[in-house]
């Protein structure tokens, strides 16, 4: 029997997607001249650290990134569900893609953690969840216009 992951996919497609996501993340990060370093283990909620130089100073930006695939329920196209946000803090930031809605967000944790909404109870109690987007009647998937401030803009990593 094949091991399956979410939604019918074999486990092995639903493994890679994310570190799939991470990498495109991470190219255009690179693509708009941000200077990238990958971590080896995402154990403390950092998949890459932006290095930044101005006026002689150095910043490190942590970046979790996060994505939902093509293949997922319209429903869910934007939503990111059961997240940690451990210690947020001006300098770690959070990149969410959604493949049906082409669309990134760039949030700071610090303001995450007013966005979303945080689990009360249940397995995931304390954890947080967003909806970026919403579903037309037609079926299609569109951004929230409550979040366009963070949508595409890589600024606010600046």
């Amino acid at each position: 029997m094949r091991n399956t992951g979410h939604e019918g996919r074999p486990f092995r497609s639903t493994a890679s997607f994310g570190k799939r996501q991470e990498y495109v993340v991470i190219a255009e990060l690179l693509r708009r001249g941000f200077d990238v370093y990958q971590t080896l283990v995402d154990d403390q909620g950092i998949d890459c650290i932006i290095r930044q130089e101005k006026e002689g100073e150095l910043r490190y930006l942590d970046v979790q990134i996060k994505a939902r695939s093509k293949d997922c329920n319209p429903r869910n196209a934007g939503r990111f569900a059961a997240m940690d946000i451990v210690n947020p803090r001006p300098n770690y930031f959070f990149i969410f893609y959604s493949e049906q809605a082409n669309t990134y967000w760039v949030v700071p944790s610090e303001e995450l953690v007013g966005l979303a909404r945080r689990n009360k109870t249940g397995r995931n109690a304390g954890r947080y969840t967003i909806n970026f987007c919403n579903v037309r009647a037609d079926g299609t998937v569109a951004p929230r216009p409550k979040f366009d401030r963070y949508r595409n803009n890589f600024s606010l990593l600046e």
